[in-house]
């Protein structure tokens, strides 16, 4: 599970980061194209290049990394416009809940990954863990025309981790995962800098000192997350079946929210609703249930 507990660390180091970006004042999209080129740049440092990659198109993982990638920026700029236009909480509550397509996903897919009465439990208890810890009380006030935006990025977030477990249930072995999420990083890396393009933006604040440590720091964390929940999906208990994705998903998610919770009442002095407490008993929970069953 070490790499489950990695996979954690690194989606969370990615919120804090975040948090710092926006504290002192810098270009988000900035830091996100210098966070994939380093991250791309970490996985062809890593990767095993006596392997047979080229022509890397002709490898039946490459479609995904392709749309994954494009999508890593996609789901960007929606995020950014739902939290513009509906409000950061249901920004984050959908986001967050989103977790269930790649979870049913998991179930579909593999045959032995079945929803027993201890496992369905403990999905359930996590997704209302999920929901109830990143819940914010505040007054809805948005068009109703703008709905749209958090239900694509309930559906696109759900998609993007979707197609990476579909990818690494049927093409990504251990042995090239660090290939494939350096082409996956590239492909956004590159996504970002034709849209800096069309934005027409200075590529001068790319090198900014603060712009540049934010996103070698933010690289090196997004690079692990997909990295690590690749290797966590890939690992065989005892040399034998592998976790099943339903409970890696669900455990990582709980994992992310409830660190994130953690840091944010630490260093950052945030304050919890009761119902917010709630949400982080449940979560603790389902996340001793699905340890129980993975």
């Amino acid at each position: 599970m070490i790499y489950l507990l990695l996979s954690i660390l690194s989606s969370t180091s990615l919120f804090v980061i975040f948090k710092y970006v926006d504290k002192y004042k810098i270009r988000t999209f900035d830091v996100i194209i210098i966070n994939y080129v380093v991250a791309s740049a970490l996985g062809f440092m890593i990767s095993d290049y006596s392997q047979d990659f080229f022509p890397v198109h002709e490898k039946p993982w490459f479609p995904y990394s392709l749309i994954i990638g494009i999508l890593f920026i996609v789901m960007f700029v929606i995020i950014g416009k739902s939290s513009q236009r509906v409000g950061i909480a249901i920004t984050t509550v959908t986001s967050k809940m989103s977790v269930i397509i790649p979870i049913s996903l998991s179930i579909i897919i593999d045959i032995n990954d079945e929803l027993s009465g201890l496992k369905s439990a403990g999905i359930i208890l996590a997704l209302a863990g999920v929901f109830l810890t990143v819940y914010r009380k505040r007054r809805v006030d948005f068009h109703i025309q703008d709905i749209y935006l958090p239900i694509i990025l309930f559906l696109g977030m759900g998609i993007v981790d979707s197609f990476v477990r579909f990818a690494q249930f049927n093409y990504v072995s251990d042995d090239i995962s660090a290939m494939f999420t350096a082409f996956l990083f590239a492909i956004s890396a590159l996504t970002g800098i034709v849209t800096n393009l069309f934005q027409k933006q200075s590529f001068k604040n790319l090198i900014k000192p603060a712009t540049l440590f934010w996103g070698v720091l933010l690289g090196i964390g997004n690079y692990g997350s997909i990295y690590f929940i690749i290797r966590t999906l890939n690992y065989r208990i005892d040399g034998g079946e592998t976790i099943d994705g339903s409970v890696v998903f669900g455990i990582n998610n709980i994992g992310i929210v409830a660190l994130s919770v953690f840091i944010g009442l630490i260093v950052f002095r945030e304050r919890l609703s009761r119902l917010n407490w709630i949400g982080v008993t449940l979560s603790f929970a389902a996340l001793y249930i699905l340890s129980k069953v993975a």
